[in-house]
C-alpha cells in the first residue's frame, strides 16, 4: 500500500471540513428563516416560551443562565418543558421570543439580539446554559439584560450549528500540514503508512499479566496483551455486546501500573463518561475534562469544575466566584444602563482574575493525574497545552471524523483505538466529493433525513476508501478504516465472545459480517423474553426470540412524503413546509399498523414499555409511530442511526421499503442493518416487504433467506389488521 502524502491529506481534510461546516450551518441558516418557533420546536430545534429563572457564575467563570417554562403558557399549571430535542452539549442562542405574528428571521439577527452559549443540563423543568463571553456591555444592547438574567419578556433558544469542534479539528489539520518531514515521528509515519508498525514479538504478545479481572474471557485478554506490547499503534475491533469498555478499563489499570500516563477520548461525552463510571471504582487518579453540567452525574465528582472547589487550590477560587455571584446578583437592583455597565466592567475585571487563579489550579490537578479524560476535540482545551502522555485511548474511533481523532493524536506516541468498522460512520452532512454528488443525485428519490443521512453512494465510496484507497481523502473514511487499508489484520485484534443478545439474534450478522467468529455467553445465548425477571405470559411473541412478519404482496405500500397530489393548496404549502424538517423521507401507515398491534400484545404479555424499543431508518416513519409514546409511556422510539450504541430486551425494527420496483435506497447499507439487528437482548422481530428488500443486494437476499429460514415467519391479514385498528 502506497504511504499517504502528509501535506496533501491535511490540506484535503481542510477543505471538507469547511464544506461540512458550510453545510451544517447552511441547513440551520435555513430551517430557522424559514420556520415558526412552534414549527422548530417540533423538529427538536428551538425550545419556545421560556423566562430566566436565575444566573451564577460556572466554570471558567461564565454566566449560567436557568431558563425555565412560562407558568403562564402551561395548561396544567405545572411548569415542565414540553417534547424538545435540545441536548448537552449543544450550541444555542438565547433570544427574546419574536411574536407570533413575527415573519422571517436570520441566525445572525438571534445572534446579535440574543446571548450564544452551551445546553449544560436539561432537566424536566429547566434548562441550564453557559454563555459564551459577553462583551463590555453584556452583549450588546438588547441582549445586555438577557445575560444578566433580568429579562422580563418571554425568550427561546435555538439550536445552532457547532463550529468548536470545526476550529478545533482545522487547526489540528493546519498543524499537521505545516509539520516538516523531519519533524514526523515514527508514530506520525506508521499511521501514514510511511513505515511499518514495529513487529509485535509473539512472546510479549502471549506475555504473563496480573489481571485486574480475571474472569476477562480469552478475546479480551489476548486484545490486552497485543495493545499493551504493541509500540506504536493497535486496533481493539468491538462488534456489538462484546464487552469493548469492559476490555479498555482492564488496559487503562494496565497501563497505570506500568507508571504510564494516559489520555483516553472519544468522539462524544457519554462515550468518555461510561468509561470514567466503569474506572472510578479502582481509585485511579484522573480527572474528566468537559462542561460538568454535560456529564453524566454519577461522574461529576471526578470534573474539574468539583475539584478545582473542593481541592486545595480551589480554595483560593472561591472568594472570587463569590464576588462574581454577588455582582451578577445587583444587577437585578440597577436602576438604569450607566449602572449595569460599570457593574460589567467590574464583572470584567473579577473574571479574568478568576480565569488566571483558575487555570493555575485546574494545570495543578491535570499534572497529578495518571489518566485524564476527554472528548476528542475538548481534548485540544488550554487545560492540556504543554501537558504530555505515554499513550492515547480513543473509544468509539470509528464513530468519530479522522479530523477530530488527530487533535489527541498530533502529540502522541503510541494509540490505541477501539470500535466498530462494521457499524455505522459519522453523519456527513456535506458532499464531499463528485463520485458523491453523483451518487446522491441518483439516489435523492430514496434520500431521508439528515438524520437517516448517508445513502448508498456514500456506502460505496467508504468501501472503496477502506479496501484500496488509504490514500484517497474522505470525511467518510475513519481513521479506523484508513490504518486497516494501510497494515491489513496485523495491528487488530477481535473480541469474539458477545454478552448481549440470544444466539439466534446473533447468528446472520456473525455469519455475514464477523467471519463466524461470534460466540454467544451462557448467560445469554437462551434468554428470551419469558425469563425477564418480572412477571410475563409465555407466548408466541414471548417465547420466539427472532420474529419475521413479512408484508410481501404490495398490501403494505411505501409513501413518499410528497406523494399525495390531491392535497389542496394550503395543505401542500403546510407538508412543504414540513417535509424541509424531516426531509424527502419514507413512511409506510399500514407497517405503522403491524408494529402498533405488536407493541400491544407484548405489553398486554406482561413486557414492560421501557423494555421495548421501535427503530427504523426513516424519521417520516417514526413520526406516524409517534403516538405509541402516548399509548405505551416509556417506550423508546429511534432512527437505526440514533440509537447506535444502543440496547433493549426487545427491539421492532420497521424496515418501511415496499414498491414494485425493488428500490430500497439506503437501506442497502449494510452496517445500517447491522445496527438495527444487534440492539436486542432477547426478541428481535423485523417487519417489512421480502419481495422488496431482497432486490436490494446479496446482502440483503441472504437476509430475507435466513429470516425466512429461522425467523418465525408470519404473513400479516390487511382486512384483519383494519378491523383490529
Amino acid at each position: 500500500m502506497a504511504p499517504v502524502d502528509v501535506p496533501s491529506f491535511a490540506a484535503a481534510q481542510q477543505t471538507l471540513l469547511l464544506a461540512e461546516l458550510e453545510a451544517e450551518l447552511a441547513e440551520t441558516a435555513a430551517l430557522v428563516a424559514g420556520h415558526s418557533p412552534a414549527a422548530l420546536q417540533r423538529a427538536g430545534l428551538a425550545v419556545t416560551n421560556l423566562v430566566v429563572a436565575g444566573t451564577r457564575t460556572g466554570f471558567g467563570g461564565k454566566t449560567l443562565l436557568e431558563l425555565e417554562p412560562d407558568a403562564a403558557t402551561s395548561r396544567s399549571g405545572v411548569a415542565e418543558l414540553p417534547e424538545h430535542g435540545i441536548r448537552t452539549g449543544d450550541i444555542l442562542v438565547v433570544a427574546e421570543q419574536p411574536a407570533g405574528s413575527a415573519k422571517k428571521r436570520e441566525v445572525r439577527e438571534l445572534e446579535r439580539k440574543g446571548a450564544r452559549g452551551v445546553v449544560t443540563r436539561v432537566a424536566r423543568r429547566f434548562i441550564a446554559v453557559a454563555l459564551d463571553d459577553e462583551g463590555e456591555d453584556g452583549g450588546g444592547g438588547e441582549s445586555g439584560g438577557l445575560a444578566a438574567g433580568v429579562g422580563a419578556g418571554r425568550v427561546w433558544l435555538v439550536k445552532l450549528a457547532d463550529d468548536v469542534t470545526y476550529k478545533r479539528m482545522n487547526g489540528t489539520m493546519q498543524k499537521l500540514q505545516k509539520m516538516s518531514e523531519a519533524e514526523h515521528s515514527i508514530f506520525i509515519r506508521v499511521l501514514f503508512g510511511q513505515t511499518i508498525p514495529t513487529p509485535v514479538a509473539a512472546e510479549a504478545d502471549a506475555g504473563a499479566v496480573d489481571w485486574f479481572d480475571p474472569t476477562l474471557n480469552d478475546s479480551q485478554k489476548d486484545a490486552i496483551r497485543f495493545a499493551l506490547a504493541s509500540r506504536e499503534i493497535a486496533l481493539i475491533h468491538g462488534p456489538p455486546g462484546t464487552g469493548k469498555t469492559h476490555t479498555l478499563i482492564e488496559l487503562i489499570l494496565q497501563l497505570v501500573k506500568q507508571n504510564l500516563r494516559v489520555l483516553v477520548c472519544g468522539p462524544s461525552n457519554i462515550s468518555v463518561d461510561n468509561i470514567v463510571e466503569r474506572l472510578a471504582p479502582h481509585q485511579v487518579p484522573m480527572v474528566r475534562l468537559g462542561h460538568p453540567a454535560r456529564l453524566l452525574p454519577s461522574v461529576l465528582n471526578h470534573s474539574l469544575d468539583v475539584l478545582t472547589r473542593t481541592s486545595e487550590a480551589g480554595a483560593i477560587v472561591k472568594d472570587v466566584r463569590a464576588d462574581m455571584d454577588t455582582k451578577q446578583a445587583s444587577l437585578r437592583k440597577a436602576r438604569n444602563s450607566k449602572e449595569r455597565r460599570a457593574i460589567y466592567a467590574e464583572l470584567k475585571i473579577l473574571r479574568k482574575e478568576y480565569r488566571e487563579r483558575e487555570r493555575r489550579c485546574v494545570s495543578s490537578l491535570v499534572a497529578a493525574s495518571k489518566v485524564v479524560l476527554a472528548t476528542c476535540h475538548g481534548s485540544g482545551g488550554f487545560q492540556l497545552r504543554g501537558e504530555e502522555f505515554d499513550v492515547v485511548i480513543i473509544d468509539e474511533a470509528s464513530q468519530a471524523l479522522e479530523a477530530q481523532c488527530w487533535v489527541p493524536l498530533l502529540s502522541a506516541k503510541k494509540a490505541v483505538c477501539a470500535g466498530d468498522h462494521l457499524q455505522l460512520p459519522p453523519t456527513i452532512k456535506s458532499l464531499n466529493s463528485s463520485s458523491s454528488s453523483s451518487a446522491s443525485k441518483k439516489k435523492s428519490s430514496n434520500s431521508s433525513t439528515a438524520d437517516d443521512a448517508k445513502g448508498e453512494g456514500d456506502a460505496a465510496k467508504q468501501k472503496e476508501a477502506a479496501a484500496g484507497g488509504a490514500g484517497r481523502v474522505s470525511l467518510e473514511t475513519t481513521l479506523f478504516d484508513r490504518l486497516l487499508a494501510l497494515h491489513g489484520p496485523s495491528i487488530k485484534r477481535m473480541l469474539t465472545t458477545q454478552y448481549r443478545m440470544h444466539e439466534k439474534i446473533m447468528q446472520f450478522p456473525s455469519d455475514e459480517l464477523y467471519e463466524s467468529k461470534l460466540v454467544a455467553a451462557e448467560a445469554v445465548k437462551a434468554r428470551l423474553l419469558r425469563d425477564l425477571t418480572y412477571p410475563v405470559e409465555p407466548n408466541d411473541d414471548t417465547t420466539e426470540p427472532l420474529i419475521f412478519i413479512d408484508t410481501q404482496g404490495g398490501d403494505f405500500p411505501e409513501k413518499n412524503e410528497d406523494d399525495d397530489e390531491t392535497a389542496s393548496a394550503a395543505g401542500a404549502a403546510k407538508k412543504t413546509s414540513k417535509s424541509r424538517l424531516i426531509g424527502d423521507s419514507k413512511s409506510n401507515e399500514m407497517e405503522a399498523a403491524l408494529v402498533r398491534q405488536h407493541v400491544r400484545r407484548l405489553v398486554e404479555s406482561g413486557v414492560r414499555p421501557e423494555d421495548i424499543a421501535v427503530v427504523t431508518p426513516y424519521n417520516a416513519q417514526l413520526a406516524i409511530l409517534a403516538p405509541l409514546k402516548d399509548a405505551f409511556p416509556g417506550i423508546e422510539l429511534g432512527s437505526v442511526d440514533g440509537f447506535q450504541g444502543r440496547e433493549k430486551e426487545a427491539v421492532i425494527v420497521s424496515l418501511v421499503r415496499s414498491n414494485p420496483e425493488g428500490e430500497v435506497g439506503f437501506l442497502g447499507e449494510k452496517r445500517r442493518l447491522n445496527v438495527a439487528m444487534t440492539r436486542p437482548k432477547r426478541s428481535l422481530t423485523v417487519i417489512g416487504d421480502s419481495e422488496t428488500v431482497k432486490k436490494g443486494s446479496k446482502f440483503l437476499t441472504r437476509w430475507m433467506s435466513f429470516l425466512e429460514d429461522n425467523a418465525d415467519l408470519r404473513y400479516p391479514d390487511v382486512s384483519l389488521l383494519a378491523l383490529e385498528a
